[in-house]
């Protein structure tokens, strides 16, 4: 019938069309997958690393052309095993691990191996090697199997990253012993120039108090400078041991409990004579109660006569130094303020650097080394402190020291030595420090 013929026809065509669809979806399909292949291949053969892709049974399938460059030779020479036969016979363990590791565990591989390079235009010259940084990547199938297609690499030339690495190595080698050098030298010649200068500094203050004998009015001026010098450069030695033992490590802290004031008073009345000659005024401004800390006494003294005698020497004469200590949560905090003549913010920065002086006319117009900072940030470090400089030229700096009153962490401490308690400071018994009270000199 027409009808039957007519559905015929209509199935026919409808399988046709269905069959063309199939036909030319599987061809744009198929040209996809060459684009795409084109592409990628094209990548590899052109991008700026080496590119290589081995099999999951370690055999080498594919090297770009870049890899030839990289290593001077044909890419028939890396297949199956040309390839590791180029690695240094030192560096393949390491090689044929990593690679195993990111055949098995699926895992991104990164190493550095000297790899053989050859020259065409000197094939008689000696074995040349190079440092070649490889990345292998498994390629996963990421089915219910979790099969390894393949295992690619990049590989790159990392010769003059490792050569300067190198370079830094043996630079930092040298910095090392030379510092060993100059901290064996500073201990030996402070040890020799120490003790003939504790004879000359004790002779001669013996001889300005007369227990050698009378000597001539004309005779004390010169005496009396014999002394100052050598205690000037006794006190200059005495720095350089400290800064040796603190750049070698063999600075050690001995800690104790003490309260705050205790350090504050003997510091004070070190500096009372220096400042009473400048015409400087001492203020202290401590709180009334104030924790105990743990620390290393003599180390925080220093600290604190450090301070004290940068801020009195670079002091106009009638300014005030303001010492005040108070408690910074689980720190305390101990500040010297002076008016003198400040810094810039780069020299603030600067600040702890050794033999380091802010203007070298000031360094003939004041005395001293530069060392006396430098020590002060060395002993805070080894308290776990911090330091902290505010400074402004022609209006006077303010060092703030923040030490933890526990002590350092690495330290072990007595519980019942180091409290957070406040405790009460008794009233000094000479009244020259009732609190918030100036100290005219």
């Amino acid at each position: 019938t027409i009808v039957g013929w007519t559905g015929a026809i209509y199935c026919a065509m409808i399988v046709t069309l269905q069959t063309y669809s199939s036909v030319r979806l599987y061809q744009l399909g198929r040209d996809r997958d060459r684009a795409h292949n084109a592409a990628v291949r094209h990548l590899a053969e052109h991008m700026g690393d080496g590119y290589i892709r081995f099999t999951p049974d370690a055999e080498l399938l594919f090297a770009s052309e870049h890899t030839e460059d990289l290593l001077g030779a044909p890419r028939y020479e890396l297949l199956g095993q040309g390839l590791l036969e180029r690695v240094h016979i030192l560096d393949r363990p390491l090689f044929l691990k990593c690679l195993s590791d990111s055949i098995h565990s699926s895992k991104n591989e990164i190493i550095d191996v000297r790899m053989r390079r050859d020259d065409a235009n000197f094939p008689t010259v000696s074995l040349q090697y190079v440092w070649i940084e490889i990345f292998f990547s498994p390629i996963v199938n990421k089915g219910v199997s979790k099969d390894k297609w393949e295992i690619v690499a990049l590989l790159r030339d990392v010769t003059d990253r490792k050569d300067h690495e190198f370079e830094l190595i043996e630079a930092r080698k040298s910095a090392e012993e030379a510092s060993k050098s100059k901290s064996a030298f500073l201990a030996t010649m402070g040890h020799e120039l120490r003790t003939p200068l504790n004879a000359i500094v004790g002779f001669s203050e013996m001889m300005s108090s007369g227990i050698g004998g009378d000597i001539q009015p004309a005779h004390e001026e010169y005496v009396q400078l014999i002394h100052e010098s050598g205690h000037h450069l006794l006190e200059v030695v005495n720095m350089l041991l400290d800064m040796s033992k603190i750049e070698a490590g063999k600075f050690e802290l001995q800690l104790s409990s003490f309260e705050p004031v205790e350090l504050v008073r003997p510091c004070v009345k070190m500096i009372e004579a220096d400042a009473a000659k400048k015409n400087v005024t001492l203020v202290t401004n401590l709180n009334s109660q104030l924790p105990v800390i743990a620390g290393d006494e003599r180390a925080c003294r220093q600290i604190l006569i450090n301070l004290l005698s940068n801020a009195v020497k670079f002091s106009n004469p009638g300014s005030e130094v303001v010492i005040s200590v108070k408690r910074q949560g689980q720190k305390l905090s101990i500040s010297v303020k002076d008016s003198g003549i400040g810094m810039s913010k780069e020299a603030s920065q600067r600040i702890g650097e050794a033999f380091f002086q802010v203007h070298d006319s000031l360094s003939r117009q004041y005395e001293g080394t530069g060392l006396g900072m430098s020590i002060v940030k060395g002993l805070v470090a080894l308290h776990q402190g911090s330091l902290k400089i505010q400074s402004e030229i022609g209006q006077g700096t303010t060092i703030t020291v923040l030490l933890p009153l526990n002590g350092p962490k690495n330290k072990f401490i007595e519980p019942q030595i180091v409290t957070p308690l406040i405790k009460k400071i008794e009233k000094i018994e000479t009244g020259q420090w009732p609190e918030q009270k100036s100290i005219a000199l």
